[in-house]
């Protein structure tokens, strides 16, 4: 993925449309992959976060919301957990807060992949096609998660 490209969605211009990176990860409430193909065809909301970052749990709230609005309209949340203690904390994040999307295990790779996230939460507004059209680096206001949402389906 180009340099120039990535700093391009960190400004959110769009002078070309950056390709979904591919991931295959493992779920943290069972350990089964899930592969970024699963979502072909789908809009998605991929965003990292952490059990220890107040942002990101301060966000779920909204996560679960967009999820269940717009699930039967082809859009999925894919959350990609950096939490280095390994998926048993995150699992039971899940549990606790009723999470209703899918919650992976990123790894440094996929972390590089999405260009080299560094901070926490981010996340990337994915449209039908598999192009990142929308970075969000930190908490996104549930207004604007639907407001940009609705434009992709």
């Amino acid at each position: 993925m180009g340099w120039l490209l990535w700093c391009c969605l960190w400004v959110q211009t769009a002078l070309a449309a950056v390709q979904l990176p591919s991931f295959t990860l493992p779920t943290v409430v069972d350990g089964t992959t899930v592969s970024s193909d699963a979502y072909r065809g789908q809009a998605m909301l991929i965003t990292f976060f952490a059990t220890w970052c107040s942002p990101c749990l301060q966000e779920i709230p909204a996560l679960k919301a967009v999820q269940a609005r717009f699930q039967d309209q082809g859009f999925s949340v894919v959350a990609l957990s950096v939490d280095e203690g390994g998926a048993h904390s995150v699992a039971r994040l899940v549990k606790k807060a009723g999470i209703n999307y899918q919650v992976l295990m990123a790894d440094q790779t996929t972390r590089n992949n999405f260009g080299g996230v560094s901070t926490i939460p981010t996340s990337f507004l994915v449209n039908k096609s598999g192009h990142v059209v929308k970075k969000y680096p930190g908490l996104v206001p549930r207004s604007l998660l639907e407001k940009d949402i609705q434009s992709l389906l």
